[in-house]
């Protein structure tokens, strides 16, 4: 099946910091989840896919480089970037007649459908509209116009956790139509963890990897006890290597296998969460 997105060695300098030949695919139906630390390099790439920065390497959306794709095309991406990016005078029917003149599919009905379902007033300049709600606008307006890829920056950023859950069971049902992909960008691991089919973590403007979640929970694991312990688990095996207090904390791959041979360390499941702060935090075998 052809990729709905795909980047080949996505290039972009800055002075003071360098997004390193980034490579991945997203396939139709699926979810990834692109995690890293701040100023990993998140953002930048989001915005080199949208053609809002010069980059360098290939960039192709549903199977066509980006920088060709038609009005129509470019009408099936829907965008939610970090912070609210209508003019701050409008109110919602304003909104709506404003995107109808943008997208060719906008769907009139679905928008103020979901702006009452997320309690947006109508009759409230976007000015007045608390960070959480310019984040619900941003959301549904993104899935008012029939779009097939949703490139979502920080889209639940500010959300308290059952808005979140809202909002995640509408990410959840956009994705039941197999032609539909998401891009789901979040420092929220917890999210990540619910939703995403695939994980792409960068660190420092570099992929250290792209995996089926699956992967990630059946086979990643973290090790516990002393040094000197932990450091005889093969190279092969052990990604990371973080000290703490009174004992040590590993990353690993094959956790069963390391299980097994090493029964004198705790090894645990490791979530999202774990394997950044080891990879970002530790030292690196």
């Amino acid at each position: 099946m052809d990729a709905i997105l795909s980047i080949d060695k996505l290039h972009k300098q800055y002075p003071d910091f360098e997004l390193k030949n980034l490579s991945f695919t997203l396939k139709p139906g699926e979810v990834m989840g692109f995690i890293g630390e701040n100023g990993a390099g998140k953002t930048t790439t989001i915005k080199a896919l949208l053609g809002l920065i010069r980059s360098e390497g290939q960039i192709q959306i549903f199977g066509k480089p980006a920088d060709q794709l038609s009005v129509e095309e470019r009408g099936q991406i829907g965008i939610v970037l970090d912070g609210c990016h209508f003019h701050d005078q409008l109110k919602i029917p304003q909104v709506d007649k404003v995107l109808a003149g943008i997208y060719p599919k906008w769907d009139h009905g679905q928008f103020m459908k979901l702006c009452e379902r997320f309690g947006l007033p109508l009759n409230k300049t976007v000015k007045s509209f608390s960070t959480g709600m310019k984040m619900k606008l941003s959301i549904a307006a993104a899935l008012s116009h029939h779009a097939r890829l949703l490139i979502l920056d920080e889209p639940t950023s500010g959300l308290d956790p059952i808005v979140r859950d809202e909002i995640l069971d509408l990410f959840y049902d956009f994705i039941q139509d197999e032609t539909h992909s998401i891009l789901f960008s979040s420092h929220i691991t917890t999210d990540i963890e619910k939703i995403a089919d695939v994980v792409t973590f960068i660190h420092q403007g570099a992929l250290q990897f792209c995996l089926p979640k699956d992967v990630l929970h059946d086979e990643y694991g973290i090790v516990k006890g002393p040094r000197s312990q932990i450091e005889k688990i093969d190279r092969d095996s052990l990604l990371a290597l973080l000290p703490q207090n009174l004992t040590c904390q590993g990353l690993v791959r094959n956790r069963e296998e390391i299980r097994q041979a090493y029964p004198m360390l705790s090894v645990e499941p490791a979530g999202l969460e774990e394997i950044m702060l080891c990879m970002v935090k530790g030292e690196r075998k």
